[in-house]
């Protein structure tokens, strides 16, 4: 499986940007992807997860609910990420995954993956 994520760059807080993933070596419709981000000195985190197919469930960290959007293009094999109303704490390096999920903890929302294959990621910087 091979991802390559694009669309990041350097935004004044309160800006927008659209995060995109095309992933290829996988029959894309079929599985759950999702989108994770790492900040400096930080553990690497789920931000959102959208199911397989039509994509009719989606998942949001409680941080980016109500700001980020996450869709899928099941023809052109790509996954997207809206991003609105960034916030400083939003920089991070952003990545996409196949086969994310998502599971309630004690007080919040956890998306995770169950796989291995990571592209180079694509830098989001939010100024502020």
């Amino acid at each position: 499986v091979q991802v390559v994520e694009s669309g990041g760059g350097l935004v004044q807080a309160g800006g927008s940007l659209r995060l995109s993933c095309t992933a290829s070596g996988l029959t894309f419709w079929s599985h759950n992807m999702g989108w994770f981000r790492q900040a400096p000195g930080k553990e690497r985190e789920g931000v959102s997860c959208i199911n397989w197919g039509g994509g009719k469930d989606t998942y949001y960290i409680d941080h980016v609910k109500g700001r980020f959007t996450i869709s899928r293009d099941n023809a052109k094999n790509t996954l997207y990420l809206q991003m609105n109303s960034l916030k400083p704490e939003d920089t991070a390096m952003y990545y996409c995954a196949a086969d994310c999920y998502a599971a309630r903890d004690t007080n919040s929302l956890v998306i995770s993956t169950r796989s291995n294959d990571w592209g180079q990621g694509t830098q989001v910087t939010v100024s502020s």
